[in-house]
């Protein structure tokens, strides 16, 4: 580590509070800012790691509007959710807080205040798009049209969500309003606007110059910003709904998000140390550290450094932002408007114990330098292949033979042949490795070289079979466990940094009582003599039911989706899918039942258990609808169900089948009945 700095501020970028966090965000920035953030701390650094909901903004007032609540009540929701799911994966941030917060909103218009008062904003009168019949300014989002770039006839007016680009209201064919869907008008107003071409001299000097370390991607981002030229930017936009702009003359006014959220990081710095705060935030030997998604690229690295610099009053400027490419889904591109994600809090519903598995695979396939694609069947394969199969095999065969020769203390080893001095001469340099990558923030790198600690214990177990000479020459054996158990201890300090849940159930069967990054590279962690405890298995292998069940849940979602009719001045016909046969099609056992009662299930947000009758038997159902039925609704209720989908568990519970849903315009998902009661068990053909 660079010894100039004393302390390590770690930040990852704020979710939005308008839904859940997603498997996209994960693998982009929280699962390698909390890697990031336990190694230092086992290196004993000082380290803080900031990060918090984004609770303003125009889709916040979207999501209001399409619930029919506040703006307050839907980010009340969703910061309850993120933090608990953050919590639950083990992403271990100092203070997850929000921008709604009081301490918050005196920050961010303190911030304002400063910049307004030492005229670094300059106000400008534009014309903009206005709902005559909303009465309202349109922010961006509120706007939506026929791309410019790929004729997508549903972008918004700031970016075309099918090709990415990065777009204008007015670029926008045939806008439309998304308060009224009436088309709007150009009308005058005033916002304030930080010259940002007046910062481009200094940031060309202080990244293209200066950080010429940064990723590729960061770098030739920012480069080609500077090389377009910046333009000033508004700081300021016409809602109800933000931090109010603190100056006169500026009522219905609010800070743009894109200028109040990067201040959330020292707001809740301030919230976690308001006695200690501006030695993390204004002192030269602090290393601040943005991890980002590519979407937020310029305003991490051009535009929150450009309000630092014009606030001046000794702000340090991040020392790297390495932000991550994005992760598809099964080959399309994540879309939380069209339900297309693996939700992180229904994965740790659905997937009980299996934490650990989830960061594993985000890491082992993290976007770092281009897209990448995350499906199901990996995700079974590395889980079996290679946890259960590599990791989990080894330190179970160790421990195992341990106990069954040695009574489960740590042997002598008397003496060493050359396979075991090759084998022990391999941590130190494989832990080289793996500090190497990450402190240069190659995650995959780094999960790779601590994965090989574990195959070099498998196959060193594997190749000296002490089972087989157990007869002949204890002390052969003692010595082939002593160092596979030392391999064990060191993979508990490897992997405490990427699976932290393993990881302590690890040093459970070591008896280990911690991990220490100082103690990596030793093969006498263990002292002999030392007593272990029983085996337990650290994985479990996934099953192919389990991952019918999620192809079948992103399957209903796509079906859902292409059934959805969207309203416009003309009526649209829903292209028919790809022929299928009629045999295909007969395989599928569609039936009504009626639901006999219903209850959620213990700590989930979305899940319901349903008992009900489907005129042959009487199962459980288990199903995703708790945020749109309550159980009282559902009793009594006919309903139409996939009967013959293979039984899964979730939340330890048998679920026989799969309720068929329609998905509205805006997300909402209703309940497909037949019009007219029917027997239960009717077949739907």
């Amino acid at each position: 580590m660079n010894s100039r700095y004393k302390r390590h501020l770690v930040t990852a970028a704020l979710p939005y509070a308008n839904g859940a966090v997603h498997i996209g965000h994960l693998a982009g920035v929280y699962i390698p800012a909390d890697i990031y953030t336990r190694y230092l701390r086992m290196r004993g650094e000082d380290v803080r790691f900031i990060c918090g909901s984004d609770e303003h903004g125009v889709p916040i007032t979207i999501k209001a509007k399409q619930n029919n609540c506040t703006p307050q009540e839907i980010v009340d929701k969703y910061h309850l959710i993120i933090k608990d799911s953050f919590e639950r994966l083990g992403i271990s941030f100092d203070i997850y807080s929000r921008t709604t917060s009081a301490t918050h909103h005196k920050t961010a218009s303190d911030f304002f205040r400063k910049l307004y008062l030492d005229g670094k904003f300059i106000e400008r009168e534009s014309e903009q798009y206005y709902d005559e019949e909303a009465n309202q300014f349109l922010a961006d989002r509120y706007i939506t049209g026929i791309c410019p770039k790929c004729s997508a006839e549903d972008a918004y007016g700031d970016q075309c969500e099918k090709c990415g680009s990065t777009l204008s209201p007015t670029e926008l064919i045939n806008p439309k309003s998304a308060l009224s869907g009436k088309t709007p008008v150009m009308k005058s107003t005033s916002h304030w606007y930080l010259p940002l071409d007046q910062y481009e001299p200094w940031l060309k000097e202080w990244i293209l110059e200066g950080h010429k370390e940064w990723k590729i991607n960061v770098y030739g981002q920012c480069k080609s910003w500077l090389d377009g030229g910046l333009m000033p930017r508004a700081v300021s936009r016409d809602l109800d709904w933000g931090v109010p702009v603190p100056v006169e003359g500026a009522s219905g006014k609010v800070l743009y998000v894109w200028f109040d959220a990067p201040i959330g990081y020292i707001s809740n710095t301030i919230e976690l140390m308001p006695n200690d705060w501006e030695r993390w935030w204004k002192s030269e030997d602090t290393k601040l550290v943005h991890f980002i998604g590519k979407d937020n690229i310029v305003f991490h690295c051009i535009v929150f450094p450009a309000m630092l610099k014009a606030h001046g009053d000794g702000y340090i400027l991040p020392e790297n932002v390495p932000a991550n490419e994005f992760l598809n889904l099964e080959g399309n591109k994540i879309s939380t408007s069209r339900n297309w994600a693996v939700w992180l809090h229904e994965y740790l519903d659905e997937f009980p114990g299996k934490e650990d598995v989830l960061r594993y695979v985000l890491c082992a396939n993290a976007p770092e330098t281009k897209d990448n694609d995350f499906t199901w069947k990996d995700f079974q394969t590395r889980n079996n292949s290679e946890l259960v199969g590599i990791f989990g095999n080894f330190v179970n065969r160790a421990v195992v033979l341990t106990h069954k020769y040695f009574e489960g203390e740590v042997p002598t080893a008397v003496r060493y042949e050359t396979v075991d001095e090759e084998v022990i001469a391999q941590i130190p340099i494989l832990k080289k490795s793996i500090e190497e990558s990450i402190e240069s923030y190659k995650f995959r790198e780094a999960l790779r070289e601590a994965m090989n600690l574990a195959r070099l214990g498998n196959k060193y177990l594997t190749e000296t079979e002490p089972w087989k000479i157990a007869k002949s020459d204890m002390e052969r054996v003692a010595a082939i466990l002593n160092i596979s158990l030392q391999i064990c201890a060191n993979l508990a300090i490897a992997f405490e940094p990427i699976l932290p849940h393993t990881t302590k159930k690890l040093r459970y069967i070591l008896n280990m009582k911690s991990s220490n990054w100082s103690d990596f590279g030793n093969s006498t962690i263990l002292i002999p003599g030392h007593k272990i405890n029983q085996a337990s298995l650290l994985f479990e292998k996934i099953e192919d039911s389990e991952i019918e069940f999620q192809i079948a849940k992103l399957t209903a979602t796509k079906e859902s989706n292409e059934m959805v009719v969207v309203e416009s001045t003309e009526t649209a016909t829903t292209p028919l899918k790809d022929e299928c046969a009629y045999e295909d099609f007969m395989k599928m056992d569609i039936r009504t039942a009626t639901v006999l009662e219903a209850e959620r299930v213990p700590k989930t947000d979305k899940l319901l258990r349903l008992t009900i009758d489907t005129g042959l038997d009487k199962r459980t159902i288990v199903s995703g609808i708790a945020e749109f039925y309550t159980p009282e609704e559902m009793i009594g209720k006919q309903i139409s169900i996939l009967a013959n989908l293979a039984p899964r568990k979730i939340k330890g519970i048998e679920s026989k089948g799969m309720i068929l849903m329609a998905k509205e315009e805006g997300g909402k998902m209703r309940i497909i009945t037949p019009e007219e009661r029917v027997i239960n068990g009717s077949t739907i053909s």
